[in-house]
């Protein structure tokens, strides 16, 4: 069983940053894949990016560039660096835990309760 806790959401001015966390306790995180995803009210969940165990990244085009995943293995803790903020990605953030890296949400077993970000233009 394992347990994610995000944090770090809130209100941001267009252009702006803002960094989200993603806290893991149980099972072995330093193992798991860890994805982020995001819902916006009305749409489908999608994938925001991964992160391999061994810390290979990868994003969605939308978020290229502007985006960037890392993880803590010591303290169990991925976190999602978002930088040139867009209104466009406001929405409810997740993180997520698989044992592949995968941008589909079915490929992972357990998620946080979510995180809301949302961004002013």
């Amino acid at each position: 069983q394992v347990q994610l806790v995000e944090s770090g959401g809130g209100l941001v001015q267009a252009g702006g940053s803002l960094r989200l966390s993603c806290a893991a306790s149980g099972g072995t995180f330093s193992r798991y894949a860890m994805g982020w995803f995001r819902q916006a009210p009305g749409k489908e969940r999608d994938f925001v990016g991964y992160i391999s165990w061994s810390g290979s990244t990868y994003n969605a085009d939308s978020v290229k560039g502007r985006f960037t995943i890392s993880r803590d293995n010591a303290k169990k803790t991925v976190y999602l660096q978002m930088n040139s903020l867009k209104p466009e990605d406001t929405a409810v953030y997740y993180c997520a835990v698989s044992t592949v890296t995968a941008t589909t949400p079915a490929a992972y077993g357990y998620w946080g309760q979510g995180t809301q970000v949302t961004v002013s233009s």
